[in-house]
């Protein structure tokens, strides 16, 4: 019965899904669990993977007679293109499904360390290493939030916590892995022994099964969408052909829409937006040259990149426990200025370091930063499905990611170029920390006059949120999705399978085979 119709807004090729409780709803467990584990190995080679390929700086600058800011654009068009494709990345989730674009992301991302192997100047490194490996890891890692958005609903906070701790974890792992590649294969052989462990993502993508599509359930009879309901029966009297054509054309054109712009009229996902802009332009900056900066101070090979696995080590207990407080029941509606606090605490970290000049020093500042840098990587997401909801996450997800593209592309290539010409590391963590100071009280201040002040007058119905959720601050309140859109929904759908079943009866019509 459409009764047991759940309107959920995730579907695995596109569509609007509608599935029957039990099964095609979010489930909070059962695979859900595997899935979040893959979720947590593709998290922690897309986020890690860029930040470990620095242990082969040093060397990388020796054989092509590079400078810092050079070799740190392997990292900055990694990420870049980690960000940058979101939009291509969405549209093939919606065309095709997650599991067949995780498959061709994780091939992608092997072959590209593979080339880069063979590699004979900085150019070549770019484009296998950078874009190559971060267009395969872009192809992962949207898809894999997609999958965990529809596995989890009310465990969400605690899911993408967990699954935000693969970063530190493969953080932790892979840079003294690869200073010790380095050391016993070089640079050239590290980077081989790194493109076959990247294969591990396409195992990763062939774990990511879909929830029951909407396909499977209407073969079985069990539950129906009211738009294909609306199409199966016949014209209604006093209906002309040419009025059934155009509206089938409607669904039509609603189906080829594969990307969804209209996010940017949510005033709440703008602010989002620039925040996040602001915050990439110094959030990956620290972690890409601290190596560097160690090796510099005359901190041996090995303990420097265990500077890396400290902050890493570190991070693993910050996600998900930040994740935990962030589902609480009065923290979860002010996640947004949680998640300021988050970037005010990672930049007055780097602030407050910039005049650091020992190891212990470097290392209390792992220990911090570690922290901070958990909390905002376990917050990110879970704002932004905070305020767009699952149904149009996936499109949201891939034009913040193309926005902060270009935030990477500046950010860590800039603070090279510092180092390369005033050879001081310290103007560096005050350039970083200044940037995410300026983009927490950013959003703070801009939540709290736009959207909380707005809120507060409108009085909106109860009930307003993403998926049922408590409104979050970041809410807009000038576009609310009406609380009672499913119930209509449901509604609709039992009055026309009731409709459907009377005509069978009268007219025995003949259903369309799924």
């Amino acid at each position: 019965m459409l009764g047991n119709v759940l309107y959920r807004g995730v579907g695995v090729r596109g569509e609007w899904g509608f599935m029957t409780r039990g099964s095609g709803e979010a489930p909070d467990g059962g695979w859900g669990w595997m899935v979040l584990l893959s979720c947590f190995v593709i998290t922690g080679f897309s986020y890690a993977f860029p930040k470990a390929v620095s242990v082969y700086f040093k060397e990388l600058m020796k054989d092509f007679q590079v400078g810092y800011s050079d070799t740190a654009w392997i990292s900055s068009i990694m990420l870049a293109m980690l960000y940058g494709t979101g939009p291509v990345s969405s549209i093939l989730v919606n065309k095709f499904g997650c599991r067949p674009v995780m498959l061709i992301g994780g091939l992608l991302a092997s072959a590209g360390m593979v080339l880069a192997s063979f590699t004979t100047n900085i150019l070549e490194l770019y484009l296998t290493a950078g874009v190559v490996t971060g267009l395969g890891l872009a192809l992962n890692f949207q898809p894999s939030l997609i999958m965990l958005g529809s596995y989890f609903d009310k465990r969400r906070p605690l899911a993408n916590g967990l699954a935000a701790a693969g970063s530190p974890v493969f953080l932790s792992a892979l840079s003294p892995l690869g200073q010790v590649l380095q050391d016993r294969f070089g640079w050239r052989g590290g980077f081989l022994i790194m493109g076959g462990l990247l294969l591990n993502c396409c195992t990763c993508g062939a774990i990511m099964r879909p929830l029951e599509s909407r396909r499977r359930v209407l073969a079985s009879g069990t539950s129906r969408d009211p738009r294909e309901l609306r199409e199966m029966l016949p014209m209604k009297e006093g209906r002309t052909a040419e009025e059934e054509r155009v509206g089938k054309n409607k669904v039509k054109k609603q189906k080829k829409k594969l990307l969804d712009f209209s996010v940017f009229r949510d005033r709440a996902f703008v602010i989002y937006t620039v925040t996040k802009f602001i915050t990439v332009l110094g959030l990956f900056v620290p972690t890409i040259l601290l190596v560097n900066y160690a090796k510099d101070m005359g901190v041996p090979d090995h303990e420097a990149a265990f500077l890396l696995s400290i902050i890493g080590f570190i991070d693993i207990f910050a996600r998900p426990t930040c994740g935990v407080i962030a589902g609480l029941k009065w923290v979860r509606p002010k996640v947004a200025y949680f998640f300021s606090f988050a970037l005010l605490f990672n930049g007055l970290t780097d602030v407050c370091s910039a005049k650091v000049s020992s190891y212990t020093g470097l290392v209390v500042f792992c220990v911090f930063f570690g922290v901070s840098y958990g909390m905002v990587g376990a917050l990110q997401f879970e704002v932004l499905m905070g305020i767009v909801g699952s149904q149009k996450f996936s499109s949201a997800l891939g034009l913040v990611l193309l926005i902060e593209a270009f935030a990477v592309l500046i950010g860590p290539p800039s603070a090279g170029r510092l180092v390369d010409a005033f050879k001081n590391y310290e103007l560096i963590f005050y350039m970083a920390g200044s940037e995410l100071i300026a983009a927490a009280v950013f959003l703070c201040v801009a939540s709290f006059c736009c959207i909380s002040r707005d809120q507060r007058t409108a009085d909106p119905p109860p009930g307003v949120g993403s998926d049922g959720e408590a409104p979050y601050p970041l809410g807009d309140s000038s576009n609310p999705r009406p609380a009672n859109s499913d119930a209509q929904m449901m509604d609709e759908g039992e009055v026309l399978q009731e409709e459907e079943m009377r005509l069978n009866l009268d007219h025995k019509v003949e259903r369309e085979s799924f």
